[in-house]
Parts: C-alpha cells; structure tokens; sequence
C-alpha cells in the first residue's frame, strides 16, 4: 500500500508533506530548522568489557556505513546543513555535556531513519542518545532528544549557542 505512513521512511517525501520540517519559521529556537543529528554512544570508560563492546559497536557502524577515513573535521555543535555522515572521535573521558565516556556520528537527516534503526537494533547493552542539530544546542540536546536505553544527565551549562544557524568555534 502507497498510504501516508508507508511513506514517513522516504525523507523527500516527508519533505513534501511537511514543508516546513527543515524550513524554520522564524528566528528563534521555537521553530529552528534542522540542519543534522548525531548519534551518540556513550559507555563506562573504566569497565574494559563495555569499552570494548562500545568500540566493537562503532567499528561496525562505521563498516556498514562504510565511514573508514570519513573523521568529522567540523566542530560538533556544528548544525553543517549538506554535509556529509562522517565520525567524531572517541571522548575518552567526559567531555562537552557528556558525563562519561562517548562518541558520536554526524548524520544528515535524510540518513537518520536508517542509522538510528542500525542503531538502535545494534546497540546491545549501551546507551544511545540522539538529537538534532539546528544551532539551539541547549533544545537541540535537552528537549528535541531521545535516548535508547538508560537516560543519562547532560550538562547544559557548556552551550554557546543558542539561536537557529549558530556555529560554535570549539567542538561541543
């Protein structure tokens, strides 16, 4: 059947149905245009089974997304509408708002249905924390978020922007 669920997986047509997904309505955080996503992994850096299994986890997203030499060169708050998917490094220690130990990918939003169901159905025993980017770091990570498995705290108190487009300088 062609009916309108069926086709929520198809990014373009979603894009037809609603016009104003990526569109932004105005200047504020309200309505802010999303530009990407990230999916996080994060896992107990001193348990050296989880570390493992975490490391085994991205090496098999980055073989089936084929992200070999794909290393982000943007900084990680960076909203970078058109860019490619592409691989953070490992934080091997808490870092940005991140209480442990994570890594992350950078995922156009035409890829995220795809890689987020790889995800989530690859994920064993960790946790997965997703969320837009759209220049409204603070929302983009507290409010338009989702986690797979436990909900870790994120500490809001690092972002720098927060209004639609904005660009950090550092890696968030």
């Amino acid at each position: 059947s062609s009916g309108i669920n069926a086709e929520y997986g198809d990014w373009k047509v979603m894009q037809s149905i609603f016009p104003d997904l990526l569109a932004g309505e105005d200047e504020s955080c309200d309505h802010a245009k999303i530009s990407s996503y990230h999916i996080h992994v994060l896992f107990w850096q001193n348990n050296k089974d989880h570390v493992e299994s975490a490391l085994n986890l991205r090496n098999n997203f980055i073989n089936r997304y084929r992200l070999n030499n794909k290393t982000c060169t943007i900084a990680a708050g960076n909203p970078a509408f058109g860019h490619e998917m592409c691989v953070f490094e490992v934080d091997w220690n808490p870092a940005g708002p991140f209480t442990t130990a994570q890594y992350s990918f950078f995922i156009p939003p035409y890829r995220l249905q795809e890689t987020s169901f790889w995800m989530l159905q690859n994920k064993g025993d960790h946790d997965v924390f997703i969320h837009p980017n759209s220049g409204c770091e603070t929302d983009d990570h507290t409010k338009w978020n989702t986690f797979s498995g436990a909900k870790w705290p994120i500490d809001a108190s690092v972002f720098t922007c927060n209004y639609p487009g904005c660009k950090p300088n550092t890696r968030s």
